[in-house]
């Protein structure tokens, strides 16, 4: 626990104790901390698991088996790729490839700058518009390979305009 901050290990109390009257909180909590900091990392865990009674092996058990949490911090923008049946038949597989080639990351990595998340998806549930890419709750249907370096550029050209206007 050494490395969290006093603030941040407050806010995690405080998290915790808003559902001390749940009967079964653990989700609720994560969910929280997740939306707050973004990850749940170990040192997270036992902070929850001090506050609730519930084992750093349970809520380890439930932070990795929910792909909604993270161990480690998702790059501003997290793209997933669908790799259901549907999704994988029509491509899928090249199309996360050509991402995982562009950003010099494999699936559940993010970029050094912090900008992207690449992530690989069982069925997302887009199987009419396979294969199907979320980049931040936005869905890109029928998704190619040849699509990809358009689709980053997009977000690289956003970054520009924001770093431009907070320079000013």
């Amino acid at each position: 626990m050494g490395k969290l901050q006093e603030a941040a290990e407050r806010k995690i109390r405080d998290i915790c104790r808003r559902y001390v009257d749940e009967k079964t909180p653990l989700m609720m909590i994560l969910s929280d901390i997740q939306n707050e900091y973004g990850y749940i990392p170990l040192e997270v865990q036992e902070v929850v698991s001090e506050e609730t009674g519930i084992s750093v092996a349970e809520i380890y058990g439930v932070v990795t088996f929910y792909s909604f949490f993270s161990l480690t911090p998702k790059g501003k923008y997290v793209i997933g790729c669908c790799l259901g049946t549907a999704c994988y038949v029509k491509g899928g597989q090249q199309v996360i490839d050509r991402f995982s080639e562009l950003l010099h990351i494999a699936p559940g990595e993010t970029t050094e700058d912090g900008l992207f998340t690449l992530d690989a998806l069982r069925c997302i549930g887009a199987c009419g518009i396979a294969p199907a890419v979320t980049i931040n709750g936005t869905v890109y249907p029928k998704m190619t390979a040849s699509r990809v370096n358009e689709v980053i550029a997009t977000y690289l050209i956003e970054e520009e305009k924001a770093k431009g206007v907070a320079a000013e």
